[in-house]
């Protein structure tokens, strides 16, 4: 049985039926869905049915698809419900994604505070009944004139409605579990971190929503996600991701509380990202890519620009792999009447009436969108021509806006470039060859596969362009953050100069080459930006390495006196604080007068751990970017 055999289930219930296990059973959880992952399932319509042994059974029901409450999943061994079957079931089973719900009206607790509100004074103080002649000024003897009396200038009240939106007391008390479920992650590592731990971030994650944090809990799922195919062994984890989802889910918590106006708004995010009405579209077609995801879907996404430059895409995803992928180029795209296949898209033209676009620039394919076949543009002529006319530096930034670790979800943007280069050859490196090219500027940029998986023809064309040095060609990449000019290929102009190639899918030849004999030539080494070597991965390894293992792991590292010597030296000094206090406070453990160690400090680790995440990623973009500006010595 794998995860993908059973239905998804809604964290709630994950957390609900964890919760209600009795400790003996707690602890065997983790080896009960190990075990459990081990049985046949069968499915017949909404159920299905996991074999525990030869007698009994289990069932997940899922109407609509979705697990939705605890009810849903039964047992027939003697001690059910309250078994550790249905936990672990739950816990094997993905996770549902939520989709969102009212605000619960009866709980009045998520409007904003206004116990700190300030009274009114526009109203004398009538405690005091005394007569102010009778007040004497200390020191002085008494008059026989009334002293004067100083009316108080009333102060305004700030209108509430005018006062910058703040999070309310449930919202902040939701973040806070948010925060702490992570900082137990943190201190836990991947390996401790089990079904328990986990459950307890679903009930966060649900908490969360049920507060219209959805940001927040989104991360929560994503963290619950990546701990799970960690611990699973799955080929598509990378310890990267899951320090980015950490990161992610601490600052979001964290800024919760201290947030207010358009930043809480950006903090609490969106629950659904719906597609929005644009009207009538004039489109235009671009270039093809396959998509495949280590998951096994595949399929084909299509780019195409409107009349003002702006990005959008038409995709077909499915379970299927890079078999699919091949094949769903050639079929027609999903919207309205049109007849153009994926591939024909991309070099032909569109006219859409009745739109709807997502923040992220897919192209709804509602009932009321209608879309007919149009005429194209050449790359080099309007409006596409555009879109190469702007310096690169500047589409590098805005790449990196939309490829940066922790960018607002709402920020939109597209990690394309598109450049015209000169082909100088081949590089060396140490996961293989990558083409390098000079464009706009003197910038020297790495061209890398998309992808390499031997059904696609990146990685062939790649090789056949690497042979013709010195070739001009307009080309178009996805924003690969690094220490260098970095992009990998997905299109290009025909060497010829007629037409353009979908580097996934159409395939060079010889022929097509200006010298067709011509050997595979290597570039010469080129002059590296400042950034290229720089120390920043002494901080990044050890941010890194606290994720599999947990705080205790990072704390037997010992003296890093070294490694934060020759951080300052280049130039770092920040980094290297974070990196001594960030060590300092893995291996700190307080005792108490008897000489027995207290509970580790959690929550100062995970702000450190924080702290040294989000500095490191933020100076690795910024040196991506330097890369990206030319300068006199390179």
């Amino acid at each position: 049985m794998t995860a993908a055999q059973l239905p998804p289930v809604a964290p709630e219930v994950t957390a609900t039926l964890v919760e209600d296990l009795s400790p003996r059973l707690r602890k065997r959880l983790d080896a009960a869905v190990t075990k459990l992952g081990a049985r046949p399932t069968h499915r017949d319509g909404d159920t299905v049915t996991i074999a525990v042994d030869d007698e009994t059974e289990l069932r997940l029901h899922a109407p609509g698809g979705v697990v939705a409450t605890a009810d849903a999943i039964s047992c027939g061994c003697l001690l059910a419900p309250a078994c550790v079957h249905r936990a672990a079931a739950a816990c094997a089973a993905p996770t549902a994604d939520p989709s969102p719900e009212p605000a619960d009206r009866s709980d009045r607790s998520d409007r904003p505070d206004r116990s700190d509100r300030p009274e009114r004074p526009d109203r004398p103080d009538r405690s005091d009944r005394s007569d102010r002649s009778d007040r004497t000024v200390h020191g002085l003897a008494p008059t026989t004139d009334p002293a004067p009396t100083f009316t108080p200038t009333p102060t305004l009240t700030p209108d509430p409605a005018a006062l910058p939106e703040v999070a309310s007391p449930a919202q902040r008390a939701a973040a806070e579990a948010l925060w702490s479920a992570g900082a137990a992650v943190l201190e836990a590592g991947v390996d401790g971190a089990g079904a328990v731990t986990q459950a307890v971030l679903l009930r966060a994650a649900h908490t969360a929503r049920l507060r219209q944090l959805p940001r927040a809990a989104g991360a929560a799922l994503s963290v619950v996600t990546l701990l799970r195919a960690a611990r699973a062994g799955d080929p598509s984890y990378r310890t990267a991701d899951l320090v980015t989802a950490l990161a992610e889910l601490l600052g979001t918590a964290h800024r919760v509380g201290t947030a207010s106006g358009a930043e809480l708004a950006a903090v609490k995010g969106r629950a659904r990202r719906p597609y929005s009405p644009d009207g009538s579209l004039r489109l235009y077609g671009l270039f093809t890519e396959p998509v495949v995801t280590d998951s096994g879907h595949g399929g084909a996404r299509t780019w195409v620009a409107g009349s003002d430059g702006r990005l959008c895409t038409v995709g077909d995803v499915a379970p299927g792999g890079v078999g699919r992928a091949l094949g769903v180029a050639d079929r027609a795209v999903r919207l309205g009447d049109s007849a153009l296949t994926h591939r024909e898209l991309g070099r032909a033209g569109l006219a859409v009436s009745g739109a709807t676009v997502s923040p992220d620039g897919r192209l709804g394919a509602g009932k009321g969108v209608k879309a007919v076949s149009a005429g194209g543009a050449a790359w080099t002529d309007p409006p596409l021509a555009a879109l190469w006319e702007t310096p690169p530096s500047e589409q590098a930034a805005r790449a990196l806006r939309s490829t940066s670790r922790y960018a607002d979800p709402e920020g939109g943007g597209s990690d394309l470039l598109f450049l015209d280069v000169e082909i100088l050859g081949a590089v060396r490196e140490s996961g293989g060859t990558c083409l390098l090219a000079l464009c706009e500027g003197g910038t020297a940029v790495r061209l890398t596969v998309a992808d390499d998986d031997p059904g696609l023809a990146h990685r062939d064309n790649l090789t056949l362009l690497a042979a013709a040095p010195g070739t001009r060609l307009r080309i178009i990449g996805r924003m690969v953050p690094a220490l260098h000019p970095r992009l990998a290929l997905l299109a290009c102009s025909h060497p010829t100069g007629q037409g353009t190639i979908d580097l996934g899918f159409d395939r060079l030849r010889r022929a097509d080459l200006p010298d067709p004999a011509a050997p595979v030539h290597l570039a010469p080494p080129q002059p590296e930006s400042s950034g290229a070597h720089s120390p920043l991965y002494l901080l990044e390894r050890r941010v890194e390495q606290t994720v599999p293992a947990g705080r205790a792991a990072l704390g037997m590292v010992g003296d890093v006196t070294a490694e934060t010597r020759r951080i300052r030296r280049a130039g770092l000094p920040t980094a290297a604080g974070l990196l001594a206090a960030l060590c300092a406070s893995a291996a700190r453990r307080e005792r108490d007068l008897f000489g027995r160690l207290l509970p580790a400090d959690t929550d100062g680790f995970a702000t450190y751990w924080l702290s040294a995440a989000r500095y490191s990623a933020a100076v690795a973009e910024s040196l991506c970017a330097a890369a990206w500006n030319p300068t006199p010595d390179r």
